[in-house]
């Protein structure tokens, strides 16, 4: 009975032994020291309006979605210096009062919603446009960890494809969705900076959005701050 337990025993062994010595090997994790930080990009942000004509504020919720990608151009050995152009969308909503519309000869009417009294529910434009980043990014990225510390700024150049310019009353809407006076041109200097995925993005822009309007014998305007977060996906 011993010499039968002992057998027993030997064979468990021997296949515990075999089962070992066919295990997988562990595979070695390859770092690759010339990476990217290539990145998909997220952002959310609130607006707030500057350099609106006097006596005209701004009302309402304003605040835009951003979506793109930006291709990394690493500039020293390290990698933590680099260079970021991408490609990117952009929808944003911008509430203040400042009524847009048309007279019978078709040039644009701008009056001033606050001073006149007028009764209204909402007045607000709308923009969507594609977007050109181009950063300069420093940030304390190694070869094999995805998560850092990053300071990226640059410049944000973009050209808006659509316009619309709503103002609604109880009974009448007037939609514009063609300012000959609306730039439709943008650039901006953008800050971003954070750890990992979520990082604070900061946005102000350079030129005004009406370059050439006029609300009485006062220019236009009107410029943005845009605030919000940044989500950086590699």
């Amino acid at each position: 009975m011993k010499q039968v337990f002992f057998i027993i025993i030997g064979l468990l062994m021997s296949l515990c032994s075999l089962a070992q010595d066919r295990e997988t090997p562990v595979t070695k994790k390859v770092i690759d020291s010339l990476y990217r930080e290539d990145q998909f990009y997220i952002g959310l942000t609130f607006h707030l309006l500057r350099d609106l004509p006097e006596s005209v504020s701004q009302s309402g919720f304003s605040g835009g979605l951003h979506l793109g990608f930006i291709r990394d151009f690493p500039l020293n050995k390290r990698r933590n210096i680099g260079f970021g152009a991408g490609l990117g969308w952009s929808i944003n909503s911008f509430g203040q009062e400042l009524f847009i519309g048309e007279d019978s000869n078709n040039n644009t009417v701008f009056r001033n919603l606050n001073s006149e009294g007028f009764d209204y529910i909402s007045n607000r434009f709308n923009t969507q446009l594609v977007e050109a980043p181009i950063e300069f990014r420093w940030r304390t990225s190694t070869p094999d960890s995805h998560k850092f510390w990053r300071v990226y700024t640059g410049l944000r150049l973009g050209y808006v494809y659509y316009f619309k310019s709503t103002f609604k009353q109880t009974d009448n809407q007037v939609i514009q969705t063609d300012v000959p006076e609306f730039d439709r041109f943008r650039i901006g200097t953008t800050l971003s900076f954070g750890y990992n995925t979520f990082n604070l993005h900061l946005y102000y822009s350079l030129n005004p959005f009406f370059k050439d309007g006029k609300l009485g014998n006062s220019d236009i305007g009107i410029t943005t701050f845009k605030v919000g977060l940044m989500f950086y996906i590699l």
